[in-house]
């Protein structure tokens, strides 16, 4: 068992010391929330159910009956609720002798830290395994997948020709999002609400989606990407580990779906045997994903 004791921080028991650094530092905003549709829990788990609608309407001869299709239950992505917990021990002599007021308060901030940390990491792995098959969603194959299983034949959420971000490879990506279709092969109204990218893509992406004409050209094309609107904003993420894939997000309900069952708890308490202090952080939530249609992307070249 880790305890934090008066060896740990032998400085602190000397004055002199001008400063302590490394524990505190400023950090970045709750990405996590963009990557995610935010909802709540109050279950163990929570399933986001398929429905399959109806087909095409045929030709009715005169005289003959109406043919009937049939309306039913798809395939169920369920998530169960996975608890994260981490906290510290201090003994009551490290407590008592430590000169420094800030060296013990910044452990009650890094604490925190680590709980946001671990909160960005978990959602920006759905991301990073979006292609990974040990990571299956509810029909069976990963998030990102030319083969994913619907009535009307198998369906595709990546660029069947992996590509780098770029006004081609963006255009691409567009054209299939507007050419998606339903579990029936019906033509459905998605469109891309967001583009996710890597730090390593940031310049990239902010150049080709706003520039007045087309970025890297000589020709004085307009920015078609610019001028529609496709893409109405660029989302950087600071956890994605690939510094070539991309992504993009739609507007398909239940897609990416966040839960969050309890927040973010911070507990103390002191053991009465030893006189240790203790602390520690608790939360509980599961981030996965119901409607495939929801993120788009490609692994880059």
């Amino acid at each position: 068992m880790a305890v934090i004791a008066t060896g740990n921080h032998p400085k602190a028991l000397w004055p002199g010391v001008y400063s302590w650094f490394g524990a505190k530092y400023a950090e970045h905003g709750a990405e996590w929330r963009e990557l995610f549709d935010i909802k709540s829990s109050a279950k163990n788990y929570e399933e986001l159910v398929q429905q399959t609608g109806f087909g095409l309407a045929p030709v009715k001869p005169e005289g003959s009956s109406t043919q009937y299709d049939f309306h039913s239950q798809g395939y169920i992505a369920r998530g169960k609720h996975v608890a994260y917990s981490l906290g510290y021990i201090v003994t009551r002599e490290e407590l008592a002798d430590n000169l420094y007021k800030e060296v013990s308060m910044r452990r009650a901030g890094s604490l925190a830290f680590s709980m946001s940390q671990t909160r960005e990491n978990v959602g920006a792995n759905i991301y990073n395994r979006v292609v990974n098959s040990t990571y299956t969603g509810g029909d069976g194959v990963s998030l990102g997948s030319t083969a994913h299983p619907s009535l009307g034949g198998n369906q595709s959420n990546i660029l069947s020709t992996a590509a780098d971000l770029s006004e081609a490879s963006l255009e691409d990506l567009g054209i299939q999002i507007m050419n998606a279709v339903d579990p029936k092969g019906l033509k459905i109204s998605l469109t891309p609400q967001c583009l996710v990218v890597p730090t390593a893509l940031v310049y990239d992406a902010e150049r080709i989606l706003k520039s007045q004409l087309r970025s890297g050209s000589a020709d004085n094309d307009v920015n078609a990407l610019r001028t529609l609107g496709t893409i109405p904003k660029v989302v950087v993420n600071h956890y994605l580990t690939d510094t070539d894939q991309w992504f993009i997000r739609t507007n398909a309900p239940d897609g990416l779906c966040w839960f969050d069952r309890e927040a973010v708890q911070f507990s103390k308490d002191t053991d009465f045997d030893t006189d240790n202090a203790k602390a520690k952080g608790y939360m509980r939530f599961i981030p996965f994903w119901g409607d495939w249609r929801g993120l788009y992307s490609s692994a880059g070249a």
